[in-house]
């Protein structure tokens, strides 16, 4: 193990983690999981972050260091699924400036919000703001489209003397569907749909989308021109790409017939295009004439990721502190199978509650599994170099944290989510370890409070999870086979495994933790 951390110069993370000793707290490993979880969410909460990236300043506000004069000017539209309370925030800020603005929220997250006590992230009744719900199941729909095309005709009627701001979320594509007629909105979808089921990326599935659509892969940004576009982003997307997160509706990509008939020829579905689709791609050059002053890089746009992954561990990093655990964040980006996400941390468990050194077996498997699920072998050398120094020096016990979205592959019917799977997948690879408070504790949830179709955001699990199944009759593999781990995790012991935060109103993807313990070593 030494000779592979050998490789890599000591870190600046060491010098930020310190080395105080960490205060002593009496709360369980369960309860202070459940507290650096609810810090994660609340560090991306919709009005917190449009709070701490506007800063008024008499008439003009600074957004991203950049400062821009308030003279009644300022439009506002939205899009995504903690919009709503975004906008509330901003308006609050920005105050009489804002002239009008209309956003496109889900359906329904008004009373949501207003029965869930919510009322904060609510409009109120005076506001200048028209909110338009749509997207029902979190799918576009007449209503969507509606909002779609107020927004796009607010943009479109603003002049060099207008500021308008963007807000995007989670969920913004679906909530601002504009196809290019004559192409239908069904028909759009369709298009996606087969491409989806046909295997295709993410990068593909935008490129069709943006290449059919008026306002996504900048055409926002393009119909608002020359007004001053800033857009607030909260990324629900591994790594931010400002392309992807919700198409990209202020970020320009021009988008060419011929890569997109190359796309839907790679997947076979060139032959069965609707009439209308073949009509726009067979159109010569790009979507739209640039406007004479438009570059590929606009001055005029400044967008902004306000909300991220990242932002939820750092404040998750801050709260374990307190709770007495030394931070290490290992990656937003965790992807690909649980199954090897679980192996990840359960063998960064064993590496790091070992007595002696790890066998050097752990590194090189850790190392072998890092890109398979997301993870840069930097970032595993550089905290299995810190992990070793904590244990070796006696540092206390230790915060792991991670976040992003794998995935599952279905092979049941079951009633559960990535995150509740992952995390009785990670509880049977902490089996050969000590129990709490002596062992590891894992959690994994969704930040936005919602794992699969159930009430739970994820779970919390240990090295006791399988003797504690098998003492109450219930088998865990069979759960696994069947993807059925929230019926299992509600009949474990009354279900105190689940985690269950309520409305978060928020989403940036997962968090992972994993509570280490102060572990004795042997030195030889």
């Amino acid at each position: 193990m030494a000779r592979v951390l050998s490789l890599f110069r000591p870190l600046p993370l060491l010098a930020l983690v310190g080395r105080r000793k960490p205060a002593l707290c009496k709360m369980s490993m369960d309860s202070r999981a459940r507290e650096v979880f609810a810090a994660a969410v609340e560090a991306v909460q919709p009005d917190t972050v449009v709070r701490q990236s506007i800063e008024r300043k008499e008439d003009s506000v600074v957004i991203d260091g950049h400062k821009f004069t308030l003279k009644h000017n300022l439009h506002l539209v939205g899009f995504g699924k903690a919009v709503l309370g975004m906008a509330a925030e901003a308006e609050r800020i920005v105050g009489d400036h804002l002239v009008k603005g209309v956003i496109s929220v889900p359906h329904g997250i008004q009373q949501t919000l207003q029965q869930h006590g919510k009322g904060h992230l609510l409009l109120k009744e005076n506001s200048r703001i028209k909110v338009m719900e749509g997207a029902k199941h979190n799918l576009p729909d007449a209503d969507a489209q509606n909002a779609a095309e107020g927004i796009r005709q607010l943009a479109s009627e603003l002049t060099e003397r207008d500021l308008l701001l963007v807000l995007i979320s989670g969920g913004g594509s679906a909530l601002l569907p504009a196809p290019i007629p004559p192409i239908s909105l069904q028909e759009k979808l369709d298009v996606t749909r087969k491409l989806a089921a046909a295997g295709a990326t993410i990068q593909e599935l935008n490129t069709v989308r943006r290449a059919l659509s008026f306002l996504k892969g900048g055409g926002l940004a393009h119909h608002a021109h020359p007004a001053q576009v800033v857009a607030l982003i909260l990324s629900d997307v591994i790594g931010d790409p400002l392309d992807l997160i919700a198409s990209g509706p202020t970020v320009k990509s021009k988008v060419w017939p011929e890569e997109i008939l190359s796309i839907l020829e790679r997947y076979k579905l060139l032959d069965s295009l609707p009439a209308s689709v073949r009509d726009v791609l067979g159109r010569p050059g790009p979507r739209w004439k640039d406007n004479k002053d438009e570059s590929d890089t606009p001055a005029h746009v400044l967008n902004a990721v306000i909300g991220s992954n990242s932002v939820a561990l750092k404040c998750a990093g801050r709260r374990a502190r307190e709770l007495g655990f030394r931070p290490v964040v290992l990656s937003p980006g965790v992807c690909g199978d649980v199954k090897s996400v679980s192996r990840l941390y359960g063998l960064l468990a064993r590496f790091a509650s070992s007595r002696e050194e790890p066998p050097p077996e752990i590194a090189a498997e850790l190392l072998r599994l890092g890109p398979e699920v997301g993870v840069e072998t930097w970032d595993l050398c550089r905290t299995m170099q810190v992990l070793d120094e904590m244990r070796t020096e006696g540092w206390g016990a230790t915060c792991l944290l991670a976040g992003g979205e794998p995935t599952v592959e279905l092979t049941g019917k079951g009633r559960g989510g990535r995150n509740q799977e992952l995390a009785l997948r990670v509880g049977l690879e902490l089996g050969s370890l000590n129990l709490p408070p002596n062992g590891p504790v894992f959690l994994s949830g969704g930040t936005d409070g919602q794992d699969g179709p159930t009430e739970a955001a994820g779970a919390i699990t240990d090295g006791g999870l399988c003797d504690e199944a098998q003492s109450q009759g219930l088998d865990i593999n069979s759960c696994l086979t069947n993807n059925d781990s929230y019926t299992f995790l509600s009949r474990l012991s009354d279900g105190k495994r689940l985690l269950v935060p309520g409305l978060t109103c928020t989403n940036v993807m997962d968090v992972h933790m994993l509570l280490i313990p102060a572990v004795p070593i042997n030195i030889r």
